[in-house]
């Protein structure tokens, strides 16, 4: 088969489409403000969007009568339909966006989100990307430096799979969003780029597996690519939780063993697995402030709050957004705090891990683990300054910060 094109006008078709649907009413958007966090060496965006609050909710059911699931996939709207990527994929603007043309890519037919991903999914996210590099560099080659073509910084693109990953809809699809656009409300002079794309530098609070990749490059690259970074991220979480590890390797098709994350750009593929969605904020008194919850685009090194009290909590205790995340994924410091990629591990132990993601067959959990994660879960509580933070997934408060020694064991 032909490999998968995107026009090579996406980004003039995308802002154009963007901005009649927005005017209108066909789609709405959410202003937010934004301040940057410190994440350890990392800057992190975190954004606030008031008027989410007054988000419009879909008219009450009449449950006398059975009800099909709905399925914004299966029909989309013309007025926010992009094109069509092929006879497998469309693409579609999302209709509630917070950053300005935040598109995705559907599959035409109904595909579990909860697969793995197929060749061709990777290969139509990639025609995207490959067309707003390209217009990318023609922008730089012209001096177009105020971006009325369209490619800006180029695309991020993000897959939710699972409970835990901050999935919303059962129907296959990947999201993008211009990076261009993703730096709204950002001085000119801010620090901040894809997350994506520090990996090879710094290390995150969770872990993550990636590979470069290049434009051009094949589906069939691609897929094996991203086969090998899932594999190893569910041979990580299979570590973590004490599940036993599977003598053969994660299949290449059907139900997914994990939640995870999965980031692409035009240099790199990121799989990051998910062990919870987020935490709930909590103030000493026992009032809930709300749900921090983190998809997809903590890759790019961002998070959306969806109340002040919330906004201004993280402002105020920045050390919670890093507990936060490392608290949603495998942790890359959780064997009395040795690291679990970059230099400060110890040897032993980072080889003893590295050896258990990269060859599964007859290698068992570390006894350091076993018994730190053997028994009954022991749920305590910690204080961050004046906020206390509790898992999203249960009632019950877990801790946060210092040895992972009293975290319960996540559910995959």
């Amino acid at each position: 088969m032909p490999r998968i094109r995107a026009p090579s006008n996406l980004p003039e078709l995308v802002k154009s489409t963007f901005t009649k649907a927005r005017s209108e009413g066909d789609l709405h958007y959410f202003p937010t403000q934004v301040t940057i966090l410190h994440v350890d060496a990392i800057p992190f965006q975190l954004r606030f969007s008031p008027s989410l609050a007054n988000k419009p909710k879909p008219a009450p059911k009449d449950i006398s009568k059975p009800q099909k699931p709905f399925d914004p996939f299966e029909n989309p709207h013309p007025a926010l339909k992009v094109t069509d990527l092929g006879p497998s994929h469309y693409l579609v603007l999302n209709k509630f966006a917070v950053v300005p043309e935040h598109f995705i890519l559907a599959t035409t037919q109904f595909k579990p989100q909860t697969h793995v991903l197929e060749e061709s999914d990777l290969e139509a996210t990639l025609a995207c990307i490959e067309a707003y590099e390209a217009a990318r560099r023609t922008e730089s080659e012209k001096g177009h430096r105020d971006g009325t073509l369209g490619g800006g910084d180029g695309l991020f693109a993000f897959f939710n799979c699972g409970d835990h990953s901050g999935a919303s809809q059962p129907h296959r699809h990947i999201q993008l969003l211009p990076i261009a656009r993703m730096k709204d409300g950002l001085e000119a002079d801010t620090p901040w780029t894809v997350l994506a794309h520090q990996l090879k530098t710094k290390i995150a609070p969770f872990a993550t597996f990636a590979e470069d990749i290049k434009v051009g490059m094949s589906g069939a690259g691609l897929h094996s690519i991203y086969l090998r970074l899932y594999r190893k991220a569910c041979r990580a979480v299979a570590l973590y939780t004490e599940d036993p590890l599977h003598a053969e390797e994660a299949p290449a098709e059907g139900p997914t063993r994990i939640s995870y994350n999965m980031a692409m750009t035009k240099d790199t593929l990121v799989v990051c697995p998910r062990l919870a969605e987020g935490v709930k904020l909590q103030s000493q008194d026992g009032d809930v402030l709300g749900t921090l919850a983190l998809n997809g685009t903590l890759l790019a090194g961002t998070a959306l709050v969806k109340n002040e009290l919330e906004w201004e909590a993280l402002k105020e205790s920045p050390e919670t957004l890093h507990n936060v995340l490392r608290n949603i994924g495998v942790p890359t410091a959780f064997d009395n705090g040795a690291a679990l990629q970059g230099h400060q591990a110890p040897v032993s132990r980072l080889v003893r891990f590295a050896r258990a993601i990269s060859d599964p067959a007859g290698f068992a959990p570390s006894h350091t683990l076993r018994d730190r994660f053997s028994g009954p879960p022991k749920m305590k509580t910690a204080t961050l300054g004046k906020w206390l933070v509790k898992s999203s997934d249960e009632d019950e408060p877990f801790q946060l910060g210092g040895p992972a020694s009293s975290r319960r064991r996540p559910r995959v």
